[in-house]
């Protein structure tokens, strides 16, 4: 939780407040977020961090940050400094920096001790015969012929694994379950497989390796985890995860863990309770990892951090503050309904933020030559500006004004159409902060296209003078072309054109539903303030929508903004 957030209630939080009170664990709260390293994190998993580490903050416990580095053919260090990084950004401290791989030697203890109880053993059986013996939803599956090996021989085996005399794919350790049971987890499921490939962190020390759901559940209990919060599609997971728990009886066995006593990490062991939660769907967007590396790795966007992506790093370029982002899962609440929620919806979010934070600037996009033809050559003014028209405390700005303007294009119709209010041949409009102007005459090259405006200024209309009040319609806003500031602009969309992109009823794919239309580069005229604007710095451009420098490309003589929302939502019309 986070101060500017109000409570919504949900189970999950009932839950822990229920243990507390019932005084389980002695009342102590420890929560983890157990990320693979094997890509960037999306907005999907800062559902799971905010609830994470949202529940320790509201219970003054504790949440670990803890890379499930069990699969190391997938994972990378660029990855676990980008997770690191996307935490810190949304606003959160872990309590310990942990990995699975610290617990390598607990889980094969664990493997061991499994064996020597008569409830795992070594099959031999390659993984197109493990599918074919396991069955089906409807039929039992069958016995592995290597079920009854005698705890000796399956202590030798799994010994010998772990010494690397086997190939890949040759063994596996497997628990001794029920092969007919109706949950398939629970069909004598894989605890170990042998992968000779080096590992981040433990190089070249093991050549076998615990598979997820096996290494989870220890990893929770050695850290003294209270809940383990999870997302729906490890419910049917949740039967192996209190199995190995309940055979294990970590609690009662510190032989288990004296190797992490050994090497200072002596923590509460605890038997946690596994709770599942709905994950976070969006719409216009996917969240699956396997496509998203697809999108970077073909060249369909300008990387993870490219704006129009949905992870952390891509949104966070793209201007989206963390707090918009904590505020949105928050007001969308947990529970176990599956449920798409539109994108719109975190786009609110980001307004609500940022137009209480950003500061007001003028910018023209689409730009047109506007020139007073009753102000001399030459002519120019200071004029000061609000930084922000509902607070004071951000103060005034000084923009320069001269003869010479640009406004947007848009903002001028040679044949208006009905209900235009803005600047047409012989008609009026309120120049913002200056006065009222008048259009006179159009002024355009050879082939007749439009190059400029001739205007004047009603000079009684100025600021302080009995005109200022004359009822105008219609106000827009300029830059002085004498002092505005070139810059690149990009105006970012929604990356897909279809609400769900998945759905591939049609025979199409989700890359048959990129939006071409998702990013357009602009060159614009800005305030010339905003030659000091800062990487990440954000803006609202009047009447534009929100803006944010560039994290990557904006410096000093080379101004880059990304548009990080419109001032409305550009999709309610189209429902």
């Amino acid at each position: 939780m986070t101060p500017e957030t109000p409570v919504a209630n949900h189970f999950i939080r009932t839950l822990i407040r229920e243990d507390r009170a019932a005084g389980r664990h002695g009342g102590r709260v420890a929560t983890r977020f157990p990320p693979e390293p094997n890509g960037y994190l999306h907005l999907g998993h800062a559902k799971s961090i905010c609830l994470n580490f949202g529940m320790a903050l509201e219970n003054a416990g504790t949440c670990n940050l803890r890379f499930d580095d069990t699969n190391p053919a997938k994972e990378d260090l660029e990855y676990v400094e980008a997770i690191k990084a996307d935490v810190h950004w949304l606003g959160f401290k872990w309590h310990a920096l942990l990995h699975a791989s610290d617990y390598f030697e607990v889980f094969y203890l664990c493997g061991e001790k499994l064996i020597r109880k008569g409830l795992a053993y070594v099959c031999d059986l390659s993984a197109d015969e493990v599918r074919e013996y396991r069955g089906t939803l409807t039929s039992p599956g069958r016995n592995s012929p290597f079920r009854e090996r005698s705890v000796e021989e399956n202590l030798d085996l799994f010994r010998r694994m772990r010494a690397g005399e086997f190939a890949d794919g040759t063994h596996t350790l497997r628990a001794k379950i029920d092969m007919a049971s109706p949950n398939m987890n629970l069909r004598d499921p894989a605890l170990y497989r042998i992968r000779n490939i080096e590992h981040q962190n433990t190089g070249d020390a093991w050549c076998i390796y615990p598979m997820y759901d096996y290494a989870h559940c220890i990893s929770d209990a050695v850290e003294g985890i209270t809940h383990s919060l999870c997302t729906l599609e490890f419910e049917d997971h949740r039967p192996l995860y209190d199995w190995c728990l309940d055979q294990l009886e970590l609690t009662e066995d510190p032989s288990l863990t004296a190797p992490l006593r050994a090497k200072g990490l002596d923590m509460p062991v605890s038997r946690p309770r596994q709770t599942e939660f709905a994950r976070g769907n969006l719409d216009y967007t996917v969240m699956s990892k396997r496509k998203l590396i697809s999108l970077v790795q073909d060249g369909l966007v300008d990387g993870w951090d490219d704006p129009r992506m949905p992870t952390l790093s891509g949104v966070r370029r793209r201007g989206f503050p963390a707090a918009a982002i904590r505020a949105f899962w928050e007001r969308m609440g947990i529970s176990k309904q599956v449920a798409t929620i539109e994108f719109s919806v975190l786009e609110a979010c980001v307004r609500e933020q940022l137009d209480a934070s950003a500061p007001r600037r003028l910018a023209v996009l689409d730009p047109l030559k506007l020139t007073l033809t009753n102000l001399p050559e030459g002519h120019e003014e200071h004029l000061d500006f609000a930084n922000h028209p509902k607070d004071e405390s951000f103060g005034t700005r000084v923009v320069p004004f001269s003869r010479d303007l640009w406004i947007e294009r848009e903002d001028f119709m040679e044949v208006p159409a009905k209900g235009f209010h803005r600047l047409v041949p012989g008609g009026e409009v309120r120049l913002r902060g200056v006065g009222i102007i008048r259009c006179e005459d159009t002024v355009k090259d050879a082939d007749g296209h439009l190059t400029g405006l001739l205007c004047t200024l009603d000079p009684t209309t100025r600021a302080g003078l009995p005109g200022a009040d004359r009822k105008i319609k219609g106000t827009i806003h300029w830059v002085s072309a004498q002092h505005a500031l070139f810059a690149q602009v990009r105006l970012y969309d929604r990356l897909f054109n279809v609400a769900n992109p998945d759905d591939d009823s049609d025979g199409k794919t989700y890359r048959d539903h990129l939006n071409p239309e998702s990013k357009r580069v602009v060159h614009a005229w800005l305030e010339a303030s905003l030659a000091t604007a800062q990487g990440g710095e954000h803006f609202q451009f009047e009447r534009l929508g929100f803006f944010v420098a560039d994290s990557v490309d904006h410096c000093a003589g080379h101004a880059v903004f990304n548009r990080t929302v419109t001032l409305r939502d550009s999709y309610a019309k189209g429902k």
